[in-house]
């Protein structure tokens, strides 16, 4: 306490130094950035009720600053606590924070003050995060379409360090971030039944030091999704993914990491649409928000209403985002130091087309999903799973120093659309550990044009051969692989 007490100390004195050089605004600012508080100290308290613990909190929290839980135990909190700008909660270790139902199950334990009106929040830091969920799962309360246990959307300068959650349920992810920019996530395990990390649109950030055991997607980079798991569309870019584990359980779906793109179109009268399409009209993106039935609705009556949702022609519209793009990915990110226990598929670059979402609209601008690379991939498990599944337009996949099993990297279309375009792929001192034949590409696309080329490998195995299967496409390969080193169309 005594050394908080003259670090604080220090920095009044710097403050007083620096006011007659700073406006008053200014000052208000940065005299805030120093503000200590512990929660403990508004009532935040292991005895209290979940509903006082809200209050307590968001109290805490209110005054901005760093605001300390110092005191081990576990705390129950009912409702959602509102995060804003220039604020940092520490959560000291033995610190839980366990959701309870006394008025209500509730979606999100944190969330930013300005998710509420599209409003950047900036300089948020979260550290040291422990949430029991408890059972109580909210798909999404205040914002549609944002489900994270601690969610931030429109958001800047966002740090998420040593969180934990060891019991997700069904609807709701661990973090949810979407529209963001200078994102970290650091050291991180998350454990149950959704996904772990789920990102939408944003740019510059790095997830690293995870450990995951999750029924669905340990990772989600869905610059495109279904209308009830991201509040907006756009691009993912600019990032890194390092140093994560995808550990073994006895039931999945999903994969280590979802990499989802989609494209749409402008409204047009008449126009055939289903749950989650999206459409741009009167300068703003507008999605459908039906039930997952497979129901095809025409839509007569152009939407232009400015925010919330409205029906017209029987169709449920909601004004998602007053930015006008018309394609939607990941692009410019790097996977480092990936070590995958779990038997999936690692890498799904991925268009949706079902009853819950359809990625691609008809005859819309081709979304190209562009350098993608993989440095250090550890496939762990023996089973015959795909290293990299790809359904959407990639330009690049580079691979590096990675380690195959009996995973190949495999493309298929979902008739989303009539020409994938071609895709180079660079494999790079990778390890080749399969004895015998090994299908290394395979294709099932109409026309696909996939050029390979492989250097610096290593053959485990004297018997080793590699192969592609360009389908009903054409892979143009130069390689150094046995099986492969002619060349192959």
């Amino acid at each position: 306490m005594r050394i908080i007490l003259l670090i604080f100390l220090n920095i009044g004195w710097d403050i007083l130094d620096v006011k007659s050089q700073m406006t008053s605004p200014d000052l208000i600012c940065h005299e805030k950035q120093f503000v200590f508080s512990d929660a403990q100290n508004h009532g935040f308290s292991p005895a209290a009720s979940g509903i006082e613990n809200t209050k307590s909190l968001q109290a805490a929290v209110d005054k901005g600053g760093t605001v300390l839980v110092s005191q081990p135990g576990i705390y129950k909190v009912a409702g959602t606590v509102y995060v804003g700008s220039n604020t940092s909660i520490v959560f000291g270790n033995g610190v839980f924070l366990q959701k309870v139902n006394e008025e209500g199950p509730f979606t999100h334990v944190l969330l930013n003050k300005g998710a509420l009106t599209k409003t950047y929040d900036e300089h948020i830091r979260i550290h040291g995060l422990h949430i029991m969920v408890n059972g109580i799962d909210k798909t999404f309360s205040e914002i549609y379409g944002l489900r994270g246990q601690i969610a931030f959307f429109y958001v800047k300068d966002l740090k998420i360090e040593r969180f934990r959650c060891m019991d997700l349920t069904k609807m709701q992810y661990g973090i949810h971030v979407c529209t963001f920019e200078d994102l970290i996530i650091d050291d991180v395990i998350i454990k149950g039944e959704k996904d772990g990390i789920h990102l939408g649109r944003g740019k510059r950030f790095r997830i690293s030091n995870g450990v995951f055991q999750t029924f669905d997607d340990a990772i989600a980079l869905n610059g495109h999704d279904y209308a009830t798991s991201n509040p907006e569309l756009g691009w993912i870019e600019d990032g890194l993914v390092e140093k994560c584990h995808d550990l073994n359980a006895e039931n999945t779906t999903g994969y280590f990491c979802r990499i989802l793109a989609g494209a749409w179109i402008d409204w047009r009268p008449g126009m055939e649409v289903q749950q989650s399409d999206a459409v741009v009209s009167n300068g703003r993106i507008y999605r459908v928000q039906a039930k997952p039935d497979g129901t095809i609705y025409h839509s007569v009556t152009k939407p232009t209403h400015e925010s919330g949702s409205m029906e017209l022609d029987g169709i449920q519209w909601g004004m998602v985002q007053n930015d006008v793009m018309y394609t939607a990915g990941v692009r410019n990110v790097t996977f480092r130091d990936i070590y995958l226990d779990k038997p999936r598929i690692a890498f799904s670059v991925h268009f949706d087309n079902d009853k819950y979402s359809r990625s691609y609209y008809p005859g819309a601008q081709v979304p190209v999903q562009e350098q993608l690379t993989f440095d250090n991939i550890r496939v762990k498990h023996g089973q015959q799973k795909d290293f990299l599944s790809i359904n959407t337009p990639m330009d690049v996949v580079t691979i590096i120093g990675s380690v195959f099993r009996n995973n190949r990297i495999s493309f298929h279309g979902n008739k989303a659309m009539a020409d994938y375009l071609p895709t180079r792929i660079n494999l790079i001192g990778c390890v080749l550990s399969e004895q015998g034949p090994f299908d290394l590409v395979t294709n099932s696309v109409v026309g696909k044009q996939i050029f390979v080329q492989t250097s610096s490998s290593i053959e485990l195995n004297q018997n080793f051969s590699a192969n592609v299967i360009p389908g009903s496409g054409k892979i143009t390969v130069i390689s150094d692989l046995s099986g492969l080193k002619k060349g192959k169309n």
